[in-house]
């Protein structure tokens, strides 16, 4: 209550963000935060599939992977080889349709070699990637952010201006609690939700069409969309397209219906930042 917003002076321990300043030659106009609440759900799926829809809308679209230890999202885009940089900054490798991407799986040797850090070293790695990184001209930056609300999470949230958060899950009972911990820590960091994407939906039977239901109706993650007033803006079927799209490099180029509409609503309803 008697905050001066003067963090330098405080010593009160709070959740509120003292964001960093992006590469001075980066101009970043809006950065939407991919979570969930547990890892399997297809989180990094469903960021590719984000920044490849914005792409496709015809901005510029670019991907700061933030899973330091589990990153995925240059396979999915096909992109490999080790960053480049100057001493001005590092340089983001590009996917064939335009897309900017940074990962940690770049800077390594073989892509499957582990990364066995702690928390503080990959929190700012992912700082680094943010203030380091000359991304240019970027209309709509996704962060793919590891699963859980632990250090990298936080690190985002505190040290970036993130515009909106949109959370993966699949429709399973099980995860609706997982759900509205995610949910409750975007409250506390006083950021925008913009909706659920529930994943792994159903699957469409090849020879007569039926839906299969394999995770439940929804029900669940309707019920928490429900609770907090958030839309669920997609609804992702099990597709063998997206599957081979995502295995084979080429997440920039494949065709995603289902992503269509939370395409829309990130379009129509994120607040424009000055690119800071």
């Amino acid at each position: 209550m008697s905050c001066n917003h003067n963090c330098d002076t405080c010593g009160e321990k709070c959740y509120a963000p003292q964001t960093d300043q992006p590469h001075e030659l980066s101009r970043i106009k809006r950065v939407i935060a991919v979570v969930s609440g547990k890892g399997g759900v297809g989180k990094s799926s469903v960021t590719s599939l984000l920044a490849s829809a914005m792409n496709k809308k015809g901005y510029k679209s670019a991907v700061l992977d933030a899973d330091i230890t589990g990153a995925s999202i240059p396979k999915m885009f096909g992109v490999n080889g080790a960053l480049e940089g100057s001493e001005t900054g590092i340089f983001p490798a590009t996917s064939k349709a335009g897309i900017k991407i940074v990962s940690s799986n770049l800077l390594l040797e073989n892509e499957t070699d582990p990364i066995v850090w702690r928390g503080p070293i990959i929190a700012n790695m992912v700082k680094q990637f943010w203030t380091d990184v000359i991304w240019g001209d970027v209309d709509y930056m996704f962060i793919d952010c590891p699963p859980g609300t632990g250090d990298v999470p936080l690190t985002v949230f505190q040290s970036i201006k993130v515009d909106g958060i949109i959370i993966v899950t699949t429709p399973q009972e099980l995860v609706s609690m997982i759900v509205e911990k995610a949910v409750n820590m975007a409250n506390m960091m006083k950021i925008p939700l913009l909706g659920i994407v529930e994943n792994m939906s159903y699957v469409l039977c090849p020879y007569c069409n039926e839906r299969i239901d394999v995770f439940g109706n929804g029900d669940a993650v309707g019920a928490v969309a429900k609770k907090f007033g958030l839309p669920l803006l997609a609804e992702i079927p099990y597709d063998a397209k997206l599957v081979a799209a995502a295995d084979g490099g080429k997440a920039d180029t494949v065709e995603c219906e289902y992503i269509v509409p939370a395409a829309d609503i990130i379009e129509s309803g994120l607040p424009v930042s000055d690119g800071h």
